[in-house]
């Protein structure tokens, strides 16, 4: 039983309200729930020894019976495949897979975070990204299915194609009920060499698969931890947000998260002057009795990585601090 007030599991599959995120510049976040705030579980072990063998980049949501479902990538090392894996679980860390897509599906030399979200309709959507194989390009397609089970790459439609210029790939999307809203990590192929500079934009829709760009939402900063370019991977509905970054392109596929906040306008982003923590595609999924169940991408020794899962309960008093106008208008 939630605290008095909490929202019910049925509202928490639909992301607040657009409009916490319109509201005044607040101080930096506080209270945010980072590695570390509780005990970490291995929920995916890494697939293998060595760099490259890699179990993370997630996305997760609650079902309706209070199940979890987890999208995440695997990579079996430099030249073996790569999967987008859909799992579910009862209690969030121990997981049982009920879909594979493998990048040969796709047409992609790759793979990269899924994002996984309930549509108006009760449906499943999956936005899977994938890289192609003649380039440094990536594109963002969507599928849908009446249940996870059911996601098949057939079913696919490309929503996020990029351009000549602009490589599109780790969707972070969310349904709210004002609409669709995502932030998009974008990589600069203006410099054959360097297409692993990168920034966040951010984009609206009416139903997920329209999607109209409405500018920067974070980038990097000259001189600092994350000047090479910042990726937006959490989003709380009251504003509060983690991103990774790196400072040089030598530090690709070694990236660090921060946090950072609303600035005032829609999905626009600041960073917060607190010390980056060495994981990536640090992933926060709201629990409707109060409380996280966060999910993040580890490096071991051996530079392969696994996903970790923390559960941050309310005493705990993290995400307690801010509310910040929070609207939890479901759709």
């Amino acid at each position: 039983m939630g605290p008095p007030g909490a929202p019910t599991r049925e509202e928490f599959l639909v992301t607040t309200d657009e409009a916490s995120n319109a509201a005044a510049p607040q101080d930096p976040p506080r209270g945010f729930p980072l590695p570390g705030s509780a005990a970490p579980v291995v929920a995916v072990p890494a697939p293998g020894e060595g760099p490259r063998y890699w179990a993370g980049s997630s996305s997760a949501a609650l079902d309706e019976d209070g199940t979890f479902v987890i999208g995440y990538r695997v990579r079996h090392g430099h030249h073996g495949i790569v999967e987008t894996v859909i799992a579910r679980s009862e209690d969030g860390e121990r997981f049982s897979t009920i879909a594979t897509l493998e990048q040969s599906e796709f047409g992609a030399k790759s793979m990269e975070r899924p994002s996984l979200v309930r549509t108006e309709t009760g449906r499943w959507r999956l936005y899977v990204c994938c890289a192609d194989p003649g380039s440094a390009h990536w594109w963002i397609d969507a599928i849908d299915a009446d249940e996870p089970e059911g996601f098949a790459a057939a079913n696919t439609r490309t929503v996020f194609p990029g351009d000549r210029l602009t490589g599109v790939k780790d969707p972070l999307v969310q349904r709210t009920s004002q609409g669709w809203r995502a932030w998009i990590c974008c990589h600069l192929l203006d410099r054959p060499g360097e297409e692993d500079r990168m920034y966040t934009a951010y984009a609206t829709s009416s139903d997920g698969l329209i999607w109209e760009w409405r500018g920067v939402a974070l980038q990097g900063r000259p001189g600092r931890w994350d000047a090479r370019g910042a990726r937006v991977t959490a989003v709380l509905p009251d504003g509060r947000a983690a991103y990774d970054g790196r400072a040089t392109a030598e530090e690709n596929w070694f990236e660090r998260t921060g946090l950072a906040y609303q600035t005032g306008e829609p999905g626009r982003l600041r960073q917060a002057d607190v010390e980056p923590v060495d994981v990536r595609y640090l992933d926060v999924l709201p629990l409707p009795g109060g409380g996280f169940r966060t999910y993040y991408e580890a490096r071991l020794p051996d530079e392969s990585h696994e996903l970790r899962t923390e559960l941050v309960t309310p005493q705990s008093g993290y995400g307690q601090e801010a509310s910040w106008g929070e609207d939890t208008e479901s759709a």
